[in-house]
């Protein structure tokens, strides 16, 4: 063995350090792998569970429809989820039932059953979503057109209000369809949930007092009489899918990414 020299296992033991200390600086400096999609933001998805609108018409599955087809086109910018009652038991309205109604929504029914609005809402909470997407269908509006709801009052209101006009345009121009702007949650003043803050009548999906997610939008995507063939068409709803969540992951990818 030479003098002043280490001995050979010495060495190799200093290569195998040095080759796993490049390896892990060369993983992390790479970017977010999918073992660390967790880190991401969190989009939750509600569609419509209502079976019970329109003539051979099932808005509950032309909902999930677009909703699923959202869920499909993630790059992983953002992770997804969805909260859905439609085929969920003991729940009381888990198949039909108005968001704007506290017997179909807020109420406990003499089974000691919740609904299927709250049983949604409260997955969503467990998830503590960034996000929030509620899909439906209107009706009765005479109108092929999509409308952007938002709850009023909460301090997240103007956010909510930035998104759901991003959202409703994009969907506009992949449908077709009519663009009829954003309301407010009490605009279409009908039933009787109210918000305990502002006494307003308002969306038991997109209330603050129900609902922990800050951002939180609501989408009445075309009228089941007026926009039927588009609704359902599967190609409309893919692009329509697709488009919501083209809308999303722009507000989270990096900039100059």
């Amino acid at each position: 063995m030479a003098a002043g020299k280490p001995p050979r296992r010495f060495q190799a033991r200093r290569l195998i350090s040095t080759l796993l200390t490049l390896s892990l600086l060369f993983l992390f400096s790479c970017g977010p792998s999918k073992q660390v999609s967790g880190k991401a933001p969190l989009v939750v998805y509600q569609p419509s569970h209502q079976s019970d609108t329109g003539t051979n018409f099932n808005e509950a599955l032309v909902c999930n429809s677009i909703a699923e087809a959202a869920m499909a086109a993630s790059t992983g910018v953002v992770r997804v989820q969805k909260v859905w009652s439609y085929n969920q038991e003991n729940l009381h309205h888990a198949r039909q039932g108005s968001n704007t109604k506290i017997e179909h929504s807020a109420a406990v029914d003499s089974l000691g059953r919740i609904s299927g609005y709250a049983y949604e809402i409260n997955e969503s909470n467990k998830l503590k979503p960034d996000l929030f997407i509620a899909i439906h269908n209107n009706g009765a509006t005479k109108r092929n057109a999509c409308w952007g709801f938002v709850h009023e009052g909460d301090e997240y209101e103007q956010q909510n209000r930035g998104l759901a006009k991003e959202l409703v345009a994009e969907i506009c121009k992949v449908s077709g369809m009519e663009n009829a702007g954003v309301l407010g949650d009490s605009s279409p003043n009908r039933n009787d949930y109210r918000c305990k803050n502002t006494g307003k009548l308002s969306f038991f999906s997109l209330d603050e007092n129900r609902n922990n997610c800050p951002t939180r939008v609501l989408l009445e995507i075309g009228d089941n009489k007026e926009s039927y063939e588009l609704l359902m068409n599967p190609a409309v709803q893919k692009k329509i899918g697709e488009a919501i969540q083209r809308v999303i992951e722009k507000r989270f990818v990096p900039t100059g990414g």
